[in-house]
């Protein structure tokens, strides 16, 4: 069985779909492992490293597409990539399924079988296969860092002769795998941090990683409940905590917002009269600014700087900026993927479509879309 990487199309991105230590892992399984040459070039990854660990390094990347039976990438392919794909093949991306029905419909015409990797269900058994959340651990530690380094300022107190330096203030709105990255790398450096989420056992997360939780009577039904993700809340629900946030991102020098709803635009948590309200020099990183932003004002992949001296950061890719480990959790995510099915006797993959977590992330198989939530 032939499983091939390519290298990534878009322009953005740095990350690879397999590292040399998953190829081995999956080359020892009997799995003809190619990739595409220069795959890992911009994310530390030398072509040598993979054939020394039994994986072919190739040329044609369309030739290998029409002959792989696993085809594993970061981002999803383009039309033309996916009219090429060999029948049958089982391929495995980040597909933005709600948001792109033209590579779904085209993946099923073409009798691709198609795993979305946001789409893996938030279980125990399938947690070593959470890309989404691996990544986006990823891009918690790295807004931090990046964050720091555009700051005009340091991050924890210093007492020196001179007199005292107080630490830097940061404010996490969004308590999931992100934030909670965000919040103990803020804190590791030094800053004093306080957080937000709808959800109170995370606030309890939080303030496990010495963070001050932002607490705000929301009033309806309860957001706890084992939620992995925030519920969308109400427009009355928004507003009230617009409002106390607001408070808040008026003495922070740095507000780093992370609430995505899946498959949904993002919520507009801070607009422009909270900005407005907000430090010359202060910095709003918005990481769901791909989905939509959280930040009234976010622009994709540019830093925007309001009239009152407020830079709203949008880069769509801070996973990116770590882009030798975040390939390294990813490999591995999608490695654990075809080890958990793989049936080592006949050296295949097993699809059995009742099975849980395949069931929840398979979306087309023989010529069509089967997930019950994109079914027509």
């Amino acid at each position: 069985m032939i499983l091939f990487a390519p290298k990534e199309i878009d322009s953005r991105e740095t990350r690879a779909a397999i590292t040399p230590s998953t190829a081995k892992r999956l080359v020892d399984k009997g799995i003809d492992v190619q990739v595409e040459k220069g795959i890992g070039e911009l994310s530390g990854y030398k072509d040598q490293e993979y054939l020394d660990a039994g994986a072919q390094v190739v040329n044609d990347r369309l030739d290998a597409l029409s002959r792989s039976e696993i085809v594993f990438r970061v981002r999803k392919p383009s039309i033309e990539e996916i009219e090429l794909t060999k029948e049958g093949c089982i391929h495995l991306s980040f597909l933005d399924p709600f948001n792109d029905p033209e590579s779904l419909n085209a993946m099923a015409s073409n009798g691709i079988t198609g795993v979305s990797l946001e789409m893996i269900p938030r279980t125990t058994l399938a947690q070593k296969m959470d890309a989404l959340s691996s990544q986006a651990n990823i891009a918690g530690y790295t807004s931090v860092i990046y964050a720091a380094e555009k700051l005009d300022k340091v991050l924890p107190m210093m007492m020196t002769p001179a007199g005292t330096i107080s630490p830097a203030k940061f404010f996490v709105i969004g308590i999931g795998v992100a934030g909670l990255q965000a919040i103990a790398t803020a804190k590791r450096l030094g800053a004093r941090v306080t957080a937000f989420d709808v959800r109170q056992e995370a606030l309890e997360q939080a303030e496990s990683l010495g963070a001050k939780a932002l607490r705000i009577d929301l009033g309806g039904e309860s957001n706890g409940g084992g939620q992995v993700y925030a519920k969308e809340l109400t427009q009355d629900q928004l507003e009230k905590q617009r409002e106390a946030q607001a408070k808040v991102c008026e003495d922070s020098d740095v507000v780093i917002t992370t609430a995505k709803v899946f498959g949904r635009k993002s919520p507009i948590l801070l607009k422009k009269d909270v900005i407005d309200r907000m430090k010359n020099g202060s910095l709003i990183v918005d990481l769901a600014a791909e989905s939509g932003g959280n930040v009234e004002g976010t622009v994709v992949d540019e830093e925007v700087v309001t009239e009152n001296g407020v830079r709203i950061v949008g880069l769509s890719n801070f996973e990116g900026m770590a882009a030798y480990h975040s390939s390294q959790v990813f490999s591995a995510n999608l490695g654990s993927f075809i080890e958990h099915f793989w049936n080592d006797e006949e050296k295949v993959f097993n699809l059995d479509l009742d099975d849980e977590i395949l069931s929840g992330c398979v979306l087309t198989n023989k010529g069509k879309i089967i997930h019950e939530k994109f079914i027509n």
